[in-house]
């Protein structure tokens, strides 16, 4: 892969930029203290800001490695408090394989926004990274995850019986993927 770094990206109502540590309040009130956020997610609930100022600190402390990407979602129209983040949660240099995470706080579902950042750093992973292959999971209890990935053209592969683990204990992983060869015969 030709690792770029997490560059400013922008859809028609998003900006997704770097994380700054002038972040960390609106981080936690926004998301990272919401039980409902959380609940199928790996990471515990935030109890403190404290919490939210140490995650947003090893993110901007990752932006040093240019296969560190990590995106602030910030609505265009609104202010320039985060709402959510989408990032390379894993990756496999080898096979050019990277994992996508994602979440939003519970205030903005059901508005396309998940949908809007993931398919917004598509292009850029296939066609400026080289990524093969995106790929993203969820717990099946989470339905809504995996209608995101299907609206960007992720194709379900299978599901993984107690594979994952979130606040939930050890949950199966509904697994879904798209090759590059696939994004470039649609484009």
């Amino acid at each position: 892969m030709q690792h770029k770094g997490t560059v400013l990206l922008e859809t028609d109502r998003l900006l997704l930029r770097r994380f700054r540590p002038q972040d960390s309040q609106a981080v936690f009130q926004n998301w990272t203290s919401d039980q409902r956020v959380t609940e199928f997610l790996r990471w515990p609930t935030h109890e403190t800001v404290d919490t939210a100022q140490r995650v947003v600190q090893m993110w901007v402390d990752g932006y040093a490695h240019d296969n560190f990407y990590q995106w602030a979602i910030v609505l265009k129209n609104g202010s320039d408090a985060p709402i959510g983040t989408i990032g390379v949660a894993e990756q496999n240099e080898d096979l050019g394989i990277v994992q996508i995470g994602y979440c939003v706080g519970s205030r903005w579902w059901h508005q396309g926004i998940a949908s809007e950042a993931f398919a917004g750093i598509l292009p850029f992973l296939f066609e400026q990274v080289k990524a093969n292959r995106i790929e993203a999971q969820h717990d099946p209890c989470n339905p809504n995850s995996g209608k995101v990935m299907m609206k960007c053209g992720l194709k379900y592969e299978g599901t993984l019986r107690e594979a994952d683990q979130s606040n939930r204990g050890v949950v199966d992983a509904a697994v879904y993927s798209i090759l590059a060869r696939e994004y470039f015969k649609k484009r």
